[in-house]
């Protein structure tokens, strides 16, 4: 079978014949692709085609092993991207520029290739790892545990400024206490009558205070 690589991105050869069990294997092999594209993938679990997002998916493996099937060669790569970029956009509203396009296309161009070549081993592979649902997972623990922990820190903050009653409790009647005057400190503390002494040398005692009331 005379045919160009698919890394080319052109599959020139006849057009292609796949027995029942090999289209088997290429749909499910197109279904496992498409379950390891994160971008997909988060497209139907967020829903972002309705609520039938899921269908969709596999609306677009049948659309993908119909081109593969029945259009006739050659087969342009760029003709396969159009299919995966335009159905994501009217189907899940979804834009994709992270390149992730271009790579899901080539890596079906490949699997397409070698399902008519009879190597059906790439399909066995993906099909041990399973739906690549792991690392939307983990995205999404990390976000919630970045969350979590400014939470933390918020309210742990607030704890350390916000004063303790106890401690309001304490500090305020020991200050006023150690503040007021006591009354015996004020008695000790009354000044004394102190003598006088005149020009000549004599000592003149001040009259007392309370000595009675003087007549008006």
């Amino acid at each position: 079978m005379d045919s160009s690589s698919a890394n080319a991105g052109v599959w020139s050869g006849p057009s292609p014949t796949l027995n029942p069990e090999s289209l088997s294997l290429l749909r499910e092999g197109i279904s496992l692709v498409l379950s390891q594209w994160t971008a997909l993938r988060m497209a139907i679990e967020n829903e972002w085609g309705g609520r039938d997002s899921h269908r969709k998916s596999e609306e677009l493996v049948s659309t993908i092993l119909y081109w593969f099937t029945q259009s006739k060669p050659p087969l342009y790569i760029d003709d396969l991207e159009n299919i995966l970029d335009e159905n994501l956009v009217l189907s899940f509203n979804t834009e994709i520029e992270d390149g992730s396009v271009e790579e899901v296309a080539e890596h079906l161009m490949i699997m397409h290739e070698d399902c008519l070549k009879g190597n059906f081993e790439p399909i066995e592979k993906l099909r041990k790892l399973g739906p690549g649902t792991n690392a939307i997972s983990q995205s999404r623990r990390v976000i919630d545990d970045k969350e979590d922990e400014s939470s933390d820190e918020e309210i742990s903050d607030m704890m350390v400024d916000e004063p303790k009653p106890n401690e309001m409790a304490v500090d305020k009647p020991n200050k006023m206490a150690m503040d007021e005057p006591k009354p015996n400190k004020m008695a000790m503390d009354e000044p004394k009558p102190k003598q006088m002494t005149d020009e000549e040398g004599w000592s003149v005692v001040p009259p007392r205070r309370n000595r009675g009331k003087r007549s008006g």
